[in-house]
């Protein structure tokens, strides 16, 4: 809670009942002793018996004046606002999945990873929900190893944990086994493990395990457990799922495929939380969801943004109903499924106070140049492919896959990228000499199939292998996979670097899994340039993954984007409101804050990159100001304005910048700001000329 004061005007009535104190005031709280003593209790942190000794009265007559000051308005107290955030989200969780209980911990503030701040969560939850005799069913994950070693409950007799799938062979530090260890010893409880593989090699072995004496004891252990706790792994490629080894014989294509969306426990489910049959199904050894859902409290720990589909289905499967996350995964969350009430809530608007006729004019239709909104990417696509003829031409005569006029040839690696439309000039305005060499094109927001993106790799193939480029979202990174795989059978060798730059969408333990955003832009620039200087496949991979690892880039929304299908905003966002952390697929931002000046919006992105980068004095920088469509380039400088003092007070040098649209989102009104930390070779990359439809450099 914090204290503020406001100064009180003298008056005689005030200065009459109150007594004469030992010591002068001082002038700067005039001559009001209810605002000495608010500010020495509130601000200074004084105690009521340090306020009675400076003042020189009773600490009868301290404790009267904080009384009267809040009931006189001197002194208002409140909650801090994430943590009043945090709290309506909370409510609102428990009370729209029916939940038995919530935990929600309050948007990050930068100064702790979210996994630390989630496993401070869980641990205070596990000391309140664990009792005596229970027998706790645990899976594994970063999360789970993090609650275990942040938890300590004395004093609790006769419990039990136990290990809820089998053993993995990764070598990192929350496997089953470690994550089971660490409860017990946290609990002081018995450990039971399960002495079998999560993943064996046949349907055949898995049910001659089972029916082991000993590993049948254990499920019978498993069977009693009353408690479960677990988290929930999104199919990023770089979640728990994937590098616990489940995927070493089995692709995950054959899951996603079947619009597998999450995984809990080692089972994998849809977005309504059915589960996903595969290939794993009768090779698995471990709790079952049937099994999970027949405990009675099964808490469930995760957060951040990319993991709100996952959750969102485990919570319309029924397998939680303890849930502890962050704030920002909890609004989306509850957005992705239809509560959009909690932004007013937290907002403190109120509907009815705030509502006014709207005029005879009002218009709930955006107003857009179209034919058939069906044809909107074919005809778009008609129409670049003719504008920009002296730089791209269609494969096989389909614009959805274009190849640069003068970019594959023989003995360079060829870079190729792609992903949905609604991003103009991205993807697709890079493409050409010294850039990339295809492009593959999807629908709008949607990745383009394996298909084209083969006879990109075709197209762009010069005999010593190809780059591919994209954005981190699970189904360009399915199609993609794909397609590498088929040029790969082709004798056509592909490497990936995925795109992660938004800072954004994960906490920097799992910069892995963040989303690729207008810092696309720097990482298809420096690729481009390694591969045309003829640069070996491996070096041109290395040099793109050193871009990407040193691109940041945050986003801010002031209103919401609209397809061309609907005409109509895509969620709204208050007159008074805007919102932080946004991707590039018409979807909420991470954190809706009040709206601010255009200097306090770029202060607190700039804080956030600067704290990831960690820049030192001379350090050079490229930066891009994006608007996200709907953003005039007035606005834009404005902002370049404050990212330039902001650098320019770190003896941060700007080696180059663009300004405009480069990475955008149909017509929402926003921008992001990226930053590229600049060394030697990323300098002479950067610099390397190019020729494409939106960005020509020498």
């Amino acid at each position: 809670m914090t204290g503020k004061t406001s100064s009180v005007g003298k008056t005689g009535a005030g200065k009459a009942s109150v007594p004469e104190t030992s010591d002068a005031m001082p002038l700067r709280y005039g001559d009001d002793p209810y605002v000495w003593a608010c500010w020495l209790y509130y601000e200074d942190g004084r105690t009521q018996g340090d306020i009675a000794e400076i003042m020189g009265i009773s600490r009868a007559t301290v404790n009267s004046y904080l009384a009267d000051a809040r009931s006189r308005g001197i002194v208002n107290i409140s909650l801090e606002p994430s943590r009043l955030s945090s709290l309506s989200i909370a409510m609102e969780l428990k009370r729209h999945f029916g939940l038995h209980d919530c935990l929600v911990v309050p948007s990050d503030d930068g100064t702790r990873p979210l996994i630390d701040r989630l496993g401070t969560a869980g641990a205070q939850a596990i000391a309140k929900l664990l009792k005596s005799g229970d027998t706790l069913a645990v899976a594994w994950g970063r999360t789970v190893l993090a609650i275990a070693e942040q938890a300590s409950v004395p004093n609790l007799q006769d419990v039990t944990i136990v290990q809820a799938t089998g053993g993995t062979r990764a070598r990192f530090a929350y496997t089953p086994e470690l994550c089971a260890a660490a409860f017990a010893n946290a609990v002081g409880g018995k450990l039971i493990n399960i002495t079998a593989p999560a993943i064996v090699s046949t349907g055949e072995v898995r049910d001659i395990l089972l029916r082991e004496p000993l590993v049948e004891d254990q499920f019978a252990t498993l069977a009693k457990a009353n408690k479960a706790l677990f988290g929930v792994s999104s199919l990023r490629p770089n979640s728990t799922i994937h590098s616990s080894g489940f995927f070493e014989s089995v692709p995950l294509q054959d899951y996603l495929a079947k619009n597998a969306v999450g995984v809990v426990a080692g089972r994998f489910i849809d977005p309504k939380g059915e589960p996903v049959s595969g290939p794993l199904d009768d090779r698995t050894i471990g709790i079952s969801l049937d099994m999970l859902k027949a405990i009675g409290l099964r808490i469930a720990v995760a957060g951040g943004f990319d993991k709100v589909p996952a959750i969102l289905a485990a919570l319309r499967g029924g397998y939680i109903n303890v849930l502890i996350t962050d704030a920002a995964t909890g609004r989306g969350i509850l957005n992705a499924d239809g509560v959009t009430e909690i932004d007013q809530k937290i907002s403190q608007r109120s509907r009815t106070d705030n509502t006014v006729a709207l005029p005879s004019g009002f218009r709930t239709h955006i107003k857009k140049f179209l034919n058939n909104p069906d044809d909107v990417v074919d005809e778009m696509l008609d129409g670049i492919v003719k504008a920009h003829a002296d730089h791209i031409a269609p494969i096989k005569g389909s614009n959805r896959a274009l190849v640069a006029r003068t970019g594959p040839r023989p003995g360079k690696v060829g870079l190729v990228i792609g992903g949905g439309t609604g991003h103009e000039p991205c993807f697709l305005g890079y493409v050409g000499k010294g850039l990339a060499d295809a492009v593959a094109v999807g629908n709008i927001f949607s990745s383009p199939p394996p298909t084209p993106i083969l006879q990109c790799a075709r197209a762009a193939s010069g005999g010593e292998g190809v780059l591919f480029v994209y954005g981190n979202n699970t189904g360009d990174v399915m199609n993609f996979e794909m397609a590498a795989e088929m040029a790969q059978d082709e004798q056509i060798m592909v490497r990936t670097v995925l795109t992660t730059d938004d800072i954004a969408s994960s906490p920097v333990e799992d910069k892995e899994g963040r989303r690729g955003v207008a810092g696309n832009f720097f990482i298809f620039k420096i690729a481009g340039a390694a591969c045309d200087r003829g640069l070996s496949l491996d070096a041109c991979e290395a040099a793109t993954r050193k871009a990407n690892d040193r691109t940041y880039t945050m986003g801010v929304a002031l209103e919401p984007c609209s397809l061309p299908q609907t005409r109509r905003h895509n969620f709204e966002i208050g007159p008074d409101d805007i919102e932080f952390g946004m991707g590039i697929h018409g979807e909420r931002g991470v954190i809706r804050e009040k709206m601010m000046s255009a200097d306090e919006i770029t202060d607190r992105v700039m804080d956030r990159i600067f704290a990831e980068m960690k820049p030192a004095p001379g350090d050079r920088v490229a930066v891009l100001i994006n608007s996200f469509g709907a953003t005039p380039l007035m606005e834009l400088y404005i902002l370049f304005r404050r990212v330039e003092q902001r650098l320019s007070a770190k003896d941060i040098r700007i080696e180059a910048s663009w300004v405009g649209h480069y990475c955008t989102s149909l017509d929402m009104v926003g921008a992001s700001i990226s930053i590229l930390h600049l060394d030697h070779e990323l300098t002479e990359l950067l610099y390397h000329p190019c020729d494409t439809a939106a960005l020509k450099v020498g």
